[in-house]
């Protein structure tokens, strides 16, 4: 039978209940219940945040505690929706760990230094996060990295794959970077992580093809690509 409710709501409408309205009305109902009790696994790579979209926000923000950043910039370094990064800035705004000001249209957010447990807090992001804003602005400005990926546990568990907290970062970098660059970014890398790092270098060509056995290896397993590509501000609207 269609609900009670529904059935009113169509009838006022001068529509006929059918037995896809009843169907649509159950499960409107069944999906809320469910919103409110079922809760998203915390992240492999820390469990004690919410998610891994709050982890790589704080890793954003302290591990740069001197820069400001835009929702927007936020949002393009993260990935999501803007309203997840707002609510995620603003939670970290009122617990006190971010500060803010406005300028124009912008809000700009940054770490708070007066925060009691920064120094703690950092240093378990930066063990858990800080491969990607850390990696990203290495590579960056590498002559040569067409693309680059973290792969092996570390983006098992950004995947949510459960195991033993990562020991080494294993990065695969596209492009023709002399390798001696390579090892000396992942020498930088692996000093400010306090973690080992291995960039393996991959020609643009053998990334394409399907036969070779290590890219098929790489690709067929979790990997998290580094966002190595600097877009313009824009507006938060």
């Amino acid at each position: 039978m269609v609900d009670d409710r529904l059935r009113n709501v169509l009838v006022t409408n001068g529509l006929t209940p059918t037995v896809d309205d009843a169907l649509r009305s159950r499960l409107s109902v069944y999906t809320m219940i469910l919103s409110r009790f079922v809760r998203t696994m915390p992240p492999a790579l820390l469990p004690i945040l919410r998610s891994d979209r709050q982890g790589e926000i704080l890793a954003l923000v302290l591990l740069s505690p001197t820069d400001e950043h835009s929702l927007s910039d936020i949002r393009r370094r993260v990935g999501g929706p803007f309203s997840v990064i707002h609510r995620e800035v603003t939670r970290l705004l009122d617990g006190g760990v971010f500060l803010e000001r406005t300028v124009g249209r912008s809000r700009l957010v940054r770490a708070n230094p007066d925060y009691a447990l920064l120094r703690p807090l950092t240093e378990m992001v930066q063990a858990g996060y800080g491969p990607i804003p850390t990696l990203t602005n290495l590579l960056r400005s590498q002559r040569g990295v067409r693309e680059a990926y973290i792969f092996g546990s570390w983006a098992a568990r950004r995947s949510g794959v459960s195991g033993p907290p990562p020991h080494d970062i294993d990065v695969l970098v596209v492009g023709d970077a002399p390798q001696r660059d390579l090892h000396t970014l992942a020498m930088a890398a692996g000093k400010e992580l306090g973690q080992e790092v291995n960039i393996t270098r991959v020609d643009p060509v053998a990334w394409l093809d399907q036969t070779n056995s290590f890219v098929k290896t790489v690709r067929s397993r979790p990997m998290t690509a580094l966002p190595l590509r600097q877009d313009h501000p824009d507006s938060e609207g």
